[in-house]
């Protein structure tokens, strides 16, 4: 772990932050590494947001009792893992080291929650699925270009407060990749339409939830998501509903799924893991 947020400079910062080297053998907190002396950086633009933390102890704000649990205005648990609490009272990184202390562009001190949408159909060519050489069916995936950092990634964004993750998952898919303008059918066509879109999105099936070793992650702050699974089997749903780039996606693409696509984050892991759920190619 943490291939994506260990010595490089800091996203945005435009090489002012750049991480404390962290080894390979040294990632781990278990190891020691007495030279470990990382700078701290949190993003003045997150100072005063009413969806961001405040300084730790400034504002009366004291979470020690809302870490590792959902009882509170802001889900703080962390997927399958649990973190530890400095002496200062600060989250602790659960995988280790990554180079920076503070919150970095993160609104919260431990775990951030997000959600992530992999909405899948069937590869086609003149209305039959494409196999590969090994006789596997290939999938496509609704794919966004990030307009923070120009690669492809699922659609997907950051829960607001203690909102439901099921809600965040849609709510970003349908801001970042499905067209809200339904003028394209004609007037009768357009609340079945919706109909059919929100029972498909109601039934997502659970790919990952946990850490996700993200370029943003600090000692003190990092990216926890959901992943859940939507597969369009006989494209009826995205055969009529469109899909549109929106909110801070610059592309919208459905992209083959094979071994050598290049994706965001840990997103191609979920990829992964769908193929073989549904036995489809992928190696």
């Amino acid at each position: 772990m943490h291939y994506n947020c260990r010595n490089t400079e800091y996203p945005g910062t435009y090489g002012k932050v750049i991480r404390f080297h962290v080894p390979n053998d040294k990632v781990s907190w278990k190891e020691p590494y007495s030279e470990y002396n990382p700078p701290t950086y949190t993003s003045p633009a997150l100072i005063g947001k009413p969806w961001a933390d405040p300084e730790i102890g400034a504002d009366g704000f004291h979470p020690e009792n809302e870490w590792n649990n959902n009882k509170g205005t802001v889900n703080r648990t962390n997927g399958n893992y649990f973190y530890e609490i400095d002496k200062d009272g600060y989250p602790i990184n659960p995988v280790g080291r990554t180079g920076l202390k503070g919150r970095g562009v993160l609104g919260r001190w431990g775990p951030n929650q997000a959600g992530d949408a992999i909405v899948t159909r069937w590869r086609t060519i003149d209305g039959n699925i494409k196999y590969s050489q090994k006789g596997k069916p290939i999938l496509e995936f609704l794919s966004v270009r990030r307009a923070d950092c120009g690669e492809w990634a699922l659609p997907g964004g950051f829960a607001d407060g203690n909102e439901p993750i099921e809600n965040t998952v849609k709510r970003e898919l349908l801001e970042e990749a499905i067209s809200s303008d339904f003028s394209y059918l004609n007037e009768n066509e357009i609340e079945p339409a919706k109909k059919m879109l929100d029972d498909f999105l109601k039934n997502g099936d659970l790919i990952y939830c946990g850490y996700v070793d993200d370029r943003r992650n600090t000692d003190q702050a990092w990216i926890t998501t959901t992943a859940l699974h939507f597969h369009d089997e006989k494209n009826e749903v995205f055969g009529v509903i469109k899909t549109e780039a929106g909110d801070d996606a610059m592309e919208i693409d459905w992209i083959e799924i094979d071994q050598y696509i290049r994706l965001y984050a840990n997103h191609k892991h979920f990829i992964r893991d769908v193929c073989k759920k549904l036995n489809a190619h992928f190696v």
